[in-house]
């Protein structure tokens, strides 16, 4: 997508735990005139004042794994690993585990959880495991339960857990704001899934691991944060993308940096952040988006000295505004205390009419509303195309609307899928060849016209 933006700052102090009967309200401050002294170079504390981590220590893994054997045993799905790993690198902290029934319903209904002191912290996204009658049946009275993977392999227990109706129609209805046929996540994940849900205490024996080439992106929230302190950052400002990086993506981070360094902050550092998990069939897979974004940094596009590239392990709901909650929460348990936020943040296409599932301005102001997200600065787009006078992207002037072309992610790709080339200035060269690669490692085959895998990176 071509509209890009650079940031107008909203800078926000610590305020109390928020009066659902009366949201805050949006507070619009000055961008280049914060106070020296109020800037702080230590990173922004994880939710609940300490990161989770689920991971069992070495030493503990031999009387674990015999434990284990004796539990009944739970099949993990691959979203449901990734669920493990998000849970188990403290993604999600303070949460501890798959959601018991009490932590689903505030989620759902409030986007957030209540902590024991009172406060609340943003969770908008359910991060549950749905089990199956038999399932159900063969957990008994038990209070642990043994998650295995595709193998039989252990992967974690699941401990003090509570099982309890998995309404469907009222999970997909809150967290999309409809219940229309063909939501990809619903389809892979949900419709077909166990009418029970099974939550607790995780504890994971064996770390997710994908075996692809990508491990070393896979940086927990620990391992971020050990790496802004080792660059000394004394700001970090995270940009998801789900999409190959164009120079207007550039355009933004970069001018984002710029302004930070004018407020007065030292050493801003990006958390360059695509995500990792599940995603609809037609996005580019994860594997050539990390080729092109590596391209991105070779090419000079992105200062590699100040811009960390990592993987975020989540799967991809497309749902929009309570979606991105979700994505800007993740980021303050890895360090980052200012989140760029585009039009239409993880929405996509209505399944079933030719529109928007949501409106494209809805994801920035729920973000600035949203009870639990005080602490982070949002950084909302102002709109970029491409720019024929200077051949080259820029930010929108509508002084001179005719001066710009708009290229959609559409037109991108089919740019790419024909091989033709887009103007200059607005991919770097090294980007846009992988781009091209991959659309023609999915050449229809000539016998059926059927699309098939796509080769490896």
């Amino acid at each position: 997508m071509a509209a890009m933006a650079s940031a107008s700052l909203h800078l926000k102090t610590p305020i109390p735990p928020p009066n659902f009967s009366k949201l805050p309200k949006i507070r619009f401050i000055p961008p280049l005139r914060r106070p020296a002294a109020r800037i702080r170079a230590s990173l922004i504390e994880p939710d609940g004042g300490r990161l989770v981590e689920l991971l069992v220590k070495d030493s503990e893994k031999a009387s674990k794994l015999k434990e284990a054997s004796q539990l009944p045993p739970i099949r993990l799905s691959a979203i449901d690993l990734q669920w493990v790993h998000v849970l188990s690198e403290g993604w999600a902290s303070p949460l501890r585990g798959f959601m018991r029934e009490s932590e689903f319903l505030q989620t759902l209904h409030y986007n957030s959880l209540r902590l024991e002191n009172g406060s609340r912290v943003n969770m908008s996204v359910p991060i549950v495991l749905p089990v199956d009658d038999a399932q159900r049946n063969r957990v008994g009275s038990s209070t642990r339960v043994a998650l295995v993977d595709h193998a039989g392999d252990l992967v974690a227990t699941l401990n003090d857990i509570e099982i309890y109706k998995h309404n469907k129609e009222e999970r997909i209805a809150r967290s999309w704001g409809t219940t229309a046929r063909g939501l990809p996540y619903v389809e892979k994940a949900i419709s077909g899934a166990g009418n029970w849900l099974i939550g607790g205490d995780l504890e994971v024996v064996k770390p997710i691991k994908y075996d692809d080439g990508l491990d070393r992106f896979r940086l927990s929230p620990a391992q971020l944060r050990q790496e802004f302190e080792r660059r000394n950052a004394d700001a970090v400002f995270a940009f998801q993308l789900r999409n190959p990086v164009h120079n207007g993506h550039a355009l933004l981070m970069t001018d984002t940096r710029r302004r930070l360094l004018e407020m007065g902050f030292k050493n801003p550092v990006l958390l360059l952040h695509p995500l990792g998990g599940y995603t609809k069939e037609d996005d580019v897979p994860l594997r050539w988006r990390m080729k092109q974004h590596e391209k991105v940094l070779e090419d000079g596009v992105l200062d590699p000295e100040t811009t960390v590239v990592s993987i975020f392990p989540s799967p991809m709901h497309y749902a929009g505004p309570t979606e991105v909650q979700w994505h800007a929460k993740a980021r303050i348990n890895a360090g980052a205390n200012f989140y760029i936020v585009g039009r239409d943040p993880a929405g996509m296409a209505h399944p079933l009419e030719k529109r928007d599932l949501y409106d494209a301005d809805h994801g920035k102001k729920v973000l600035s509303m949203a009870p639990g997200l005080e602490r982070l600065n949002i950084l909302p787009f102002k709109v970029a195309a491409y720019d024929k006078t200077q051949s080259k992207m820029a930010f929108f002037d509508p002084s001179r609307a005719q001066d710009f072309v708009f290229i959609s992610g559409t037109k991108m790709r089919n740019l790419a899928k024909n091989r033709e080339n887009p103007p200059d200035g607005f991919m770097c060269p090294g980007g846009w060849e992988v781009l091209v690669e991959y659309y023609d490692s999915l050449a229809p085959a000539a016998s059926n016209g059927k699309l098939p895998q796509p080769v490896a990176a």
